[in-house]
């Protein structure tokens, strides 16, 4: 399997086509490629997901998500996984979910800390009492997705655990550089850091693919 998409060339590639691209598509493009030119820059984890989520939300977030946060969002999640797997000819995302990073979105999976009603539970919000159950259920779905190898089904468990890591770094529920979440962080940061120049290039190959309004117009 190739290694990483590097910035260069995603933006290289980018300038020869980007007059064939939909104002929009061409938007969330620009966007997406911009914060993974500066992911490039970090040296450290935190710094390096975070970025990488801000590319994450540039290439897929719809105007809607703004105001049906969290199931509007995980929705969306859920589509633009679909139809990037479905235009993946190379079939890049699954080779890198069933080999390169196969180790680190097991134990992604199997780590209470990136499970979000474990948190719930432990911050007394009621009705998570059973988190334990839940997380062996979810591990569960996990094993069946991967029997059937259903890419986008195990693209949607491995983001909504990236999303609580998201979270924990986003709302201050981290330190910089910290010791107890180094795994969970360091794996994130490269797992996003294979997949979102794919997503990229995939949207790249396929502009006339309806990839939706992103937020946040240019306004003159």
């Amino acid at each position: 399997m190739q290694g990483c998409i590097p910035h260069a060339d995603l933006k290289a590639k980018q300038r020869s086509i980007r007059d064939n691209f939909p104002s929009t598509m061409g938007l969330r493009v620009h966007r997406a490629i911009s914060w993974i030119e500066r992911s490039e820059m970090c040296e450290d984890p935190d710094g390096q997901f975070l970025f990488l989520w801000i590319a994450f939300n540039a290439a897929y977030a719809k105007e809607a998500d703004f105001q049906e946060i969290p199931t509007g969002e995980r929705t969306t999640f859920n589509e633009f996984f679909q139809r990037l797997v479905s235009l993946d000819q190379e079939n890049r995302i699954y080779d890198a979910i069933w080999s390169a990073f196969s180790g680190p979105i097991r134990m992604l999976m199997q780590n209470k800390h990136v499970f979000n009603p474990f948190w719930l539970n432990q911050n007394g919000i009621p009705n998570n009492e059973d988190w334990e159950d839940r997380f062996v259920s979810s591990a569960r779905v996990f094993t069946q997705a991967v029997q059937a190898r259903d890419t986008v089904r195990l693209l949607g468990l491995v983001f909504d655990r990236l999303y609580v890591l998201r979270n924990q770094l986003i709302h201050g529920g981290a330190t910089w550089n910290g010791g107890v979440n180094r795994d969970q962080v360091g794996d994130g940061a490269a797992i996003l850091a294979f997949l979102m120049p794919v997503f990229a290039d995939i949207m790249m190959d396929n502009p006339g693919e309806d990839w939706g309004q992103p937020f946040y117009l240019v306004v003159e």
